[in-house]
């Protein structure tokens, strides 16, 4: 039998996030209060999951120990030790069995925290978005399942969670590599404007970095454009409201970005785009 402390290490990875550190609403009071436990529990696995993949002190074959482990507990394979991190994945497994959402949108996760766990390189956009099909993706398939929707929400579903990812990318790009040394704009676009990962460190954003910020923004229109049509995908009224919020509160983030510099400090939402999605959540109440 496998030594249990080897496989789950002592180190403790939580970063101490929550869902109120999001961009977005988790769980928010648009969702229906009986099926909110099952969102947290979902929420609670992949925070831990991502904690792991994020760590500064753990080696990357530590990281991918534990991820499979969070796996073999989550599929029943391993009893879950007395310990958070196990208990998420439990805990999402009770869930799922009990609501029938398939576990591919909590497996898919672990695919693209296994790649940054060993610090994938992201050459190309399409190289972006087939990670963004793993890390991000699953999460809007885990909500349309949740709330018994048609399969026809699943294309702008995909395409506003992977808005999303790539956002919050740029949001974060330079503190990315500072501090985990990993890097989510593609090498190849950099090498066309002129530009490097090292400019990400400079403090502020250069014309050439500008062009290449302004590139990928050009791509996450695209899909915020597709991501418009979720909300009348929705049966649930309540889930297209917040589908609808969500939506607009990505339009809003991109327009920011586009006028302010992530490099000099993080680029975030504002009280005044809160009150402009609410009225976009409004629109979709009917």
């Amino acid at each position: 039998m496998t030594n249990t402390t080897s496989v789950w290490g002592t180190a403790d990875v939580s970063s101490g996030k929550g869902a109120s550190d999001e961009n977005f609403p988790v769980g928010s009071l648009l969702i229906s209060k009986r099926l909110r436990p099952h969102v947290h529990a979902y929420y609670d696995y992949a925070r831990v999951i991502d904690d792991i993949a994020d760590s500064e002190t753990l080696a990357p074959d530590d990281k991918i120990t534990r991820l499979d482990a969070m796996e073999e507990v989550l599929l029943g394979k391993r009893e879950p030790i007395n310990r958070p991190d196990a208990q998420s994945a439990a805990t999402l497994r009770r869930s799922l069995l009990q609501t029938h959402v398939p576990f591919e949108t909590a497996t898919d996760l672990l695919i693209a925290f296994r790649d940054d766990s060993r610090g994938h390189v992201y050459q190309t956009w399409n190289d972006l978005l087939q990670y963004c099909r793993y890390s991000a993706n699953p999460v809007g398939r885990y909500l349309i399942g949740l709330h018994e929707e048609s399969s026809a929400a699943f294309a702008p579903s995909d395409a506003l969670c992977t808005s999303l990812q790539i956002l919050n990318h740029l949001q974060d790009c330079a503190g990315d590599l500072k501090r985990l040394k990993r890097c989510y704009i593609p090498a190849d676009l950099m090498q066309r404007c002129g530009t490097s990962q090292d400019d990400l460190l400079a403090g502020s954003t250069s014309p050439a970095m500008r062009r290449v910020f302004n590139t990928m923004l050009d791509g996450v229109d695209a899909l915020n454009q597709q991501a418009s049509a979720l909300a009348a995908h929705i049966r649930d009224r309540r889930f297209r409201m917040e589908c609808a919020a969500i939506v607009d509160l990505a339009h809003c983030l991109t327009r920011r970005l586009r006028r302010e510099d992530p490099l000099a400090g993080r680029v975030a939402l504002r009280r005044t785009d809160g009150m402009h999605a609410a009225i976009a959540a409004l629109r979709a109440w009917a």
